[in-house]
């Protein structure tokens, strides 16, 4: 399976590149009130609003920090009831592709976050996954898409 790695904080993480759009260098986002502080803002993708989370501030960490290595990474989000949205992370020291073999993945044993998932090891330590399905609660995933959400 292949994955983009990045950083949140010291530790490394993969997003499994079949839910990846694109990847784009870090834009300025129209901030968004009263929504919770790790929805890091809005931003315009040809026209269309696109909302973005920091994943650094999802885990409990300080923001992420605006490095020439910062990002924002499209993904298909795919809501419970099966609505696809695109949505944006605000992902820090992307490394670029790597290649995990899915017999290496095991469960962390650890829940800490619904987001987190399964861990690999490699030469350069451990890589946990980020789990699209379950990185917003229903709460946010509410006020983010609340068009979809009405109808």
């Amino acid at each position: 399976m292949k994955v983009l790695l990045f950083h949140i904080g010291r530790d490394r993480y993969g997003l499994p590149l079949a839910g990846i759009v694109r990847v784009l260098p870090l834009l300025e986002l129209k901030q968004l009130p009263l929504t919770p502080d790790y929805v890091a803002g809005l931003m315009d993708l040809h026209g269309t609003p696109v909302p973005v989370i920091d994943l650094s501030r999802l885990a409990g960490l300080p923001p992420a920090a605006a490095q020439f290595d910062t990002r924002i990474v499209i993904v298909d989000y795919r809501a419970p009831g099966g609505a696809m949205h695109a949505l944006g992370l605000l992902a820090s020291q992307v490394r670029g592709i790597a290649d995990i073999d899915p017999q290496g993945l095991e469960d962390s044993g650890v829940a800490t976050a619904p987001f987190l998932g399964q861990v690999a090891s490699d030469a350069d330590g451990i890589v946990q996954l980020v789990e699209l399905e379950h990185l917003l609660p229903p709460d946010v995933r509410a006020l983010l898409f609340q068009e979809a959400s009405a109808a």
